[in-house]
């Protein structure tokens, strides 16, 4: 018989126990935080999106006490919160809410009826529809573009941690 050379197997242990402790990594630990992260980059976005109400300019000082007296803007930008993340099957969810009646108005736009005199704007309406801002929607847009190299990263950190 032929003698074909050595082999060393020290190599291929080493990668055999590495192997094993990838597969003792907790990866559903892993996804839920790379679902946070998705989650927290998308409430930023949001939030800087979300407009800030404005006290409207009076023609006098008196009106301007009797509706907005002690008004302070910033409470739909103040209610956007994240549920918990849920995972149904192989699939994590993460849902983002504003709980204030008019949020949906405000980012999808509604309808009022022009000519209508509305006292605590001191003015009458003009438009018969009000655009909408679209908070969530164009930063839900950007954020799934984004999400890949999140990931990537994520799993990369991860992969560098077992493998260096």
């Amino acid at each position: 018989m032929g003698r074909w050379g050595r082999c060393d197997y020290r190599e291929l242990k080493k990668l055999d126990e590495r192997l094993q402790q990838l597969s003792e990594v907790d990866m559903d630990r892993l996804c839920r935080d790379a679902a946070k992260k998705v989650a927290q980059i998308l409430l930023n976005k949001v939030k800087k999106r979300t407009p800030v109400g404005v006290v409207p300019s009076y023609a006098t000082d008196e009106a301007k006490q009797e509706y907005w007296a002690g008004y302070s803007g910033g409470s739909l930008r103040d209610a956007w919160t994240i549920l918990p993340i849920e995972k149904h099957g192989d699939q994590y969810t993460v849902t983002i809410i504003n709980n204030l009646e008019y949020a949906s108005y405000v980012e999808y736009g509604h309808r009022q009826t022009p000519g209508r005199y509305v006292p605590a704007l001191g003015k009458t309406l003009k438009a018969s529809w009000v655009k909408g801002r679209f908070m969530l929607t164009i930063s839900e847009q950007e954020v799934k573009t984004l999400a890949p190299s999140i990931l990537n990263d994520m799993l990369y950190d991860a992969l560098k941690g077992v493998f260096s």
